[in-house]
């Protein structure tokens, strides 16, 4: 049966750099939004426009997904999914698409992600979004906790 993995998970938690080593290790297509948010509209994209982008970029992909999972291909989105919305209407997707859903959750400590995020920032990777302290903190306000009845896959990242 055809998956979607989809990555959840924080800013600096680990996200790319999983669904990059599970993009290779099981031989799927890979779709992260930030790296698209980068090519498209650079590091730094306008506050008041970047919600707007962010549905432009995300209804491309999903259009993408959509074809991959129907001619049987695995995708993993690298959305983060901080939102238990997003992740139910990723399950809808898979369920019209008769794929299987695998959820990972990548995390570890707060300490480790802000240290992370800065150290990225300090040589910011091309296909990368600046994420300032200030913006970092209005993410924290998004994320939500995955629910009890959701099965996932624990991806620590600490070491």
């Amino acid at each position: 049966m055809t998956n979607l993995h989809l990555i959840y998970g924080f800013a600096g938690a680990g996200k790319t750099t999983f669904a990059r080593k599970l993009e290779t290790e099981i031989s799927a297509i890979r779709f992260t939004h930030d790296e698209s948010m980068v090519k498209l509209y650079g590091n730094n994209p306008d506050e008041e426009k970047f919600p707007d982008y962010y549905e432009r970029i995300s209804d491309l992909i999903w259009n993408l997904t959509m074809q991959l999972l129907r001619l049987d291909r695995d995708v993993i989105l690298d959305f983060g999914f901080w939102s238990r919305k997003s992740r139910d209407e990723a399950r809808c997707k898979a369920k019209i698409a008769n794929a299987q859903v695998k959820l990972y959750f990548v995390t570890c400590s707060e300490v480790v992600m802000r240290k992370r995020v800065a150290i990225r920032n300090n040589n910011l990777p091309s296909d990368s979004l600046w994420i300032d302290e200030n913006a970092f903190e209005l993410f924290k306000q998004s994320y939500e906790a995955l629910g009890d009845d959701e099965n996932y896959i624990i991806i620590e990242t600490d070491v």
